[in-house]
C-alpha cells in the first residue's frame, strides 16, 4: 500500500498561502506559497506579528483575524505587502484542539490571479507617462547646450558641458522609469543560463576597475530555462553591480554567483491563474554590510534605496523583469555569516504551466 504524504507535505504543496498563527498573533509556520503571496522570504515571516506582514482593507478584517474564535471568510479584499497590492480571498480557521491558535489562508481573487501585479503596473504607468512628456524638453535643452558650447567663450564651455552631462543623466533615469511602467509583453524562449550569467559578468568586469572578483559556482548539469536572454542579463548585471558596490570597503572582495536545481513543489509561483514550478535558482552573494534593516522589507519598491545617492529604481526594475518572465526574486540577510543573498528562481524551458 502506498503511504500517503504527511500533512506538512500536503500544506507545502498548496498554491495558496497558509499561515499558522499562535495565541499571541505571531506567525509560527508558513508554507512556501506564503513567500510569493507576501513578497518575503520565510525567514522574514516566521515569528513576526501577523499584521506586521500585511495590511488589509477594511481594517476590521485584519483585527478579526486575531480576535475571532470562529471561522472567518472574506473575498475580494485589497491586501498590501512588501509594496505590492493584490486582491485576495482570506479565511481564518481556529484550531479547535489548541485554543487561540488559528490557520490563515490567503489566495488570489479572481480568475487571473494577478490583480496585485496589474495594480502595481497601473501605479507605475503614471510616472512612465510623465517621463515621456519630460523627454521632449530635455532634448531641446541638450541641443541648446551643444550649440552654446560651440559659441561660448573658452571659460564658459565647461558649464555647457555640465548642462549636457546632467541632461544625459536625467534622460537615463527617465529611460528606467519608462521601463518600470512598460506593459510590453516579454517574449521568452529556451535560454542557456550559464551563457547569460557569463555575458553579464563580462559586462560588469569591463565597467569596473575596483578589483571586485566575480566567482562562479555553477551546476553544469542544469537544463535551459525559459527566459528573455537580454532581460535576464540586465537583471544579473544590476544584481552583480550592486553586490560589488556593497563590497567596496572589503579587501579582496568577492561576489559569488551560484546556480542549482531545487527539487520539490516549494519553489513555485502563480501566474495568470496557473501554477508554474521554478526549480532553477541563481544566487548572488556578497560580504558587504547589507541593506539597512529598516529598508529590507521594501527593497523591491520603486524609489527605495540604501545607497547615499541611489535612485531606487534598479531592484524595482529587476523584480518587474523577472515577474514578466514568470520568475521571482527574494532577498535574505544572514547576519551571523555577514552575507547578503539575492535569489532568482526561473522555470525550466521544457516545463509547461499546469492548470
Amino acid at each position: 500500500m502506498i503511504e500517503a504524504p504527511l500533512a506538512s507535505d500536503q500544506i507545502a504543496a498548496m498554491v495558496f498561502a497558509v499561515l499558522l498563527v499562535d495565541p499571541d498573533g505571531r506567525v509560527r509556520e508558513a508554507n512556501p506559497a506564503s513567500e510569493e503571496m507576501l513578497g518575503r522570504s520565510s525567514h522574514r515571516i516566521i515569528d513576526r506579528p501577523l499584521l506586521d506582514l500585511f495590511t488589509i482593507t477594511p481594517e476590521r478584517v485584519g483585527t478579526s483575524l486575531l480576535e475571532t474564535d470562529s471561522q472567518l471568510i472574506a473575498r475580494g479584499l485589497p491586501l498590501k505587502s512588501a509594496g505590492s497590492v493584490r486582491m485576495v480571498n482570506i479565511s481564518c480557521s481556529p484550531v479547535d484542539a489548541h485554543p487561540g491558535w488559528r490557520l490563515i489562508t490567503i489566495s488570489d481573487a479572481g480568475k487571473s490571479g494577478n490583480a496585485g501585479d496589474e495594480e502595481e503596473r497601473t501605479e507605475l504607468r503614471a510616472p512612465a507617462i510623465l517621463a515621456h512628456e519630460i523627454k521632449n524638453p530635455l532634448s531641446a535643452i541638450r541641443g541648446a547646450s551643444q550649440l552654446l558650447a560651440r559659441r561660448a567663450a573658452e571659460k564658459d564651455r565647461p558649464l555647457a558641458s555640465m548642462i549636457e552631462g546632467e541632461v544625459d543623466r536625467i534622460a537615463k533615469l527617465i529611460d528606467r522609469m519608462q521601463q518600470l511602467g512598460s506593459s510590453r509583453p516579454v517574449e521568452t524562449a529556451p535560454c542557456n543560463l550559464h551563457e547569460a550569467i557569463r555575458g553579464a559578468m563580462a559586462t560588469v568586469r569591463a565597467a569596473r576597475q575596483d578589483g571586485c572578483e566575480l566567482v562562479e559556482e555553477f551546476d553544469p548539469s542544469l537544463p535551459a530555462v525559459q527566459a528573455d536572454r537580454d532581460a535576464l542579463e540586465q537583471v544579473l548585471i544590476n544584481l552583480m553591480a550592486n553586490a560589488c558596490d556593497a563590497s567596496l570597503e572589503i579587501e579582496n572582495a568577492q561576489v559569488v554567483v551560484r546556480t542549482r536545481y531545487i527539487s520539490g513543489p516549494m519553489y513555485s509561483a502563480i501566474r495568470l491563474g496557473k501554477t508554474v514550478r521554478l526549480p532553477i535558482e541563481i544566487t548572488v552573494t556578497d560580504h558587504g554590510s547589507g541593506i539597512p534593516a529598516e529598508l529590507r522589507d521594501h527593497v523591491f519598491e520603486p524609489f527605495v534605496s540604501g545607497k547615499p545617492h541611489g535612485q531606487g529604481l534598479g531592484l524595482a526594475l529587476v523584480r518587474k523583469l523577472l515577474r514578466d518572465m514568470g520568475g521571482r526574486i527574494s532577498h535574505e540577510r544572514d547576519e551571523l555569516a555577514g552575507l547578503t543573498h539575492f535569489r532568482i528562481n526561473l522555470p525550466l524551458a521544457s516545463e509547461k504551466s499546469e492548470q
